[in-house]
């Protein structure tokens, strides 16, 4: 017997904590922020058992009323998570809220309760990348990183020069470009980007403040918006190459270490010497375990797509 869908609108069955459900709304002027924490403050939050129960059932029937509970019950995640960017965002903190929320309505559709993973865990991925997408996307007026190669520079340009530069060459565009596999012009224009304002100077910083861009204004270093991105991302990576390692045995766990991790990976040879085997016989190992991390990645990680590209590298 196939279930029968639901019509029932979504508001009346959130429910919301007694010694708040009587409380009028305050009238008048009112600010939006507080407001909203207020608001979302009426919703109670869920035990483990309440939310595996509910996440499952979820999973199984795709009741939106269920949805509705699963994300009201974690909005205060997502204001957690948006405080970690606000100072990289100095405009409306509502902003990096409500894309914070978008992302938590996409890890509600995609989370899999049986695979043992908490929902706020799984769900933190989704709510930063939400929040990170939109800053990169918004930190200047013309948008940095909107096609694949754009997003491989956007991450890479800066990293690549400083690794041209202790090589001894000098980093040149057409030189990036080949080691990136990207267009001369593409990383031209991002340079460019990275390395200028799209605003004025003499602007101020806030409508309400005397500070000015200009008095921000550093002579050199990485972008502000590469760093947000680096560090999140290496932050993610890091926790689950973490996991991918203790898996590892043998070989397999010494080559992952000592050539896929280390800042100076031992060369083949030097590994094949390690364990009597061909520099031939290591490389082999080395491609199986970039496939396998690459698949681990793909399952832990939602929207890697959106991470840089060379991930295995």
């Amino acid at each position: 017997m196939t279930r029968k869908k639901k019509s029932k609108s979504l508001k009346p069955s959130v429910p919301v904590r007694k010694e708040l459900a009587d409380q009028p709304v305050p009238v008048g002027p009112v600010d939006p922020l507080q407001q909203y924490l207020t608001e979302i403050s009426r919703y109670p939050l869920l035990t483990r058992e309440q939310e595996e129960a509910i996440t499952k059932e979820y999973y199984e029937s795709r009741d939106p009323e269920l949805a509705s509970r699963i994300v009201t019950a974690n909005l205060r995640l997502v204001i957690k998570i948006a405080l970690d960017f606000q100072k990289f965002w100095m405009q409306n903190f509502l902003d990096l809220i409500q894309e914070g929320n978008i992302g938590l309505m996409q890890a509600v559709k995609k989370f899999n309760p049986y695979k043992g993973v908490k929902f706020s865990y799984y769900a933190s991925f989704w709510i930063k990348a939400y929040i990170l997408k939109f800053v990169m996307d918004n930190w200047r007026l013309v948008k940095i990183g909107t096609t694949q190669a754009q997003r491989k520079l956007f991450y890479n340009l800066h990293k690549e020069k400083e690794r041209l530069y202790a090589l001894g060459f000098d980093p040149v565009p057409k030189l990036i470009s080949e080691r990136l596999s990207v267009s001369e012009k593409d990383v031209i224009d991002m340079d460019q980007r990275m390395g200028s304002w799209d605003v004025s100077l003499d602007a101020p910083v806030r409508h309400d403040s005397e500070d000015k861009y200009m008095d921000f204004l550093s002579s050199s270093g990485i972008s502000v918006e590469a760093r947000v991105a680096r560090v999140e991302i290496g932050s993610h990576l890091r926790e689950h190459l973490d996991v991918f390692k203790e898996q590892l045995e043998g070989k397999e766990r010494v080559i992952f270490e000592k050539r896929m991790l280390a800042e100076e990976p031992q060369t083949l040879q030097a590994l094949g010497k390690i364990f009597g085997i061909s520099r031939e016989r290591v490389r082999q190992i080395e491609v199986k375990l970039k496939k396998r991390l690459k698949e681990f990645l793909k399952e832990r990680i939602p929207d890697l797509e959106s991470y840089p590209e060379g991930v295995e590298e």
